[in-house]
């Protein structure tokens, strides 16, 4: 039985269906605020199923139109980072060239595409970050010698303990250094 000398992890990165969810309500939300301040301005109803006769422009139809342009810039930021597929990319640990590549997408950009290289002999572990409560997290992390450390995981949800610990386990070995927990 032979290993494979390189291993391979892909992330999604904004490319959630979550992230779909609140893209279109928060869009669709903010739209509704819009037209519903305009037309308390205009004193017509632009949209058809409801009635803003009753809202004074000054000042609720003020702001409403104030919380319905920050909807939409929200739903926007939300819609081009789901676009621009903002933290996909990979981590691909490579036993023959004895390197390790770390490599996310970000926003558009003179620094559009994070690409780390490190030689295995700059990598001193493998770490573990686990906090549990209210808001747990579970990261790895690629400990260098210089006392860097690089996290491994994406931002999704925390993914199950067994499943953290099991890559945890495979890269130290496939990088032959220690796993540390914290």
């Amino acid at each position: 039985m032979s290993e494979t000398a390189v291993i391979k992890t892909t992330f999604d990165g904004s490319r959630r269906l979550s992230n779909f969810f609140w893209a279109i309500a928060v869009s669709l939300g903010g739209l509704g605020f819009f037209f519903t301040g305009l037309s308390s301005y205009l004193k017509i109803d632009l949209l058809f199923f409801s009635d803003s006769s009753g809202i004074s422009f000054i000042p609720q139809g003020i702001v409403l139109l104030f919380y319905g342009t920050v909807g939409v810039t929200l739903g926007m930021f939300l819609i081009l980072t789901i676009f621009w597929n903002v933290g996909s990319g990979y981590n691909e640990y490579d036993r023959n060239l004895q390197q390790v590549v770390v490599y996310r997408k970000g926003f558009p950009g003179k620094n559009r595409e994070l690409k780390l290289n490190f030689n295995f002999d700059e990598i001193k572990s493998i770490k573990m970050r686990i906090e549990e409560g209210l808001n747990p997290k579970r990261q790895l992390l690629l400990c260098l010698t210089d006392k860097r450390e690089i996290p491994l995981v994406g931002i999704d949800q925390p993914a199950a303990l067994n499943k953290i610990e099991n890559d945890a386990i495979t890269i130290a070995k496939h990088l032959n250094v220690f796993l540390e927990t914290e």
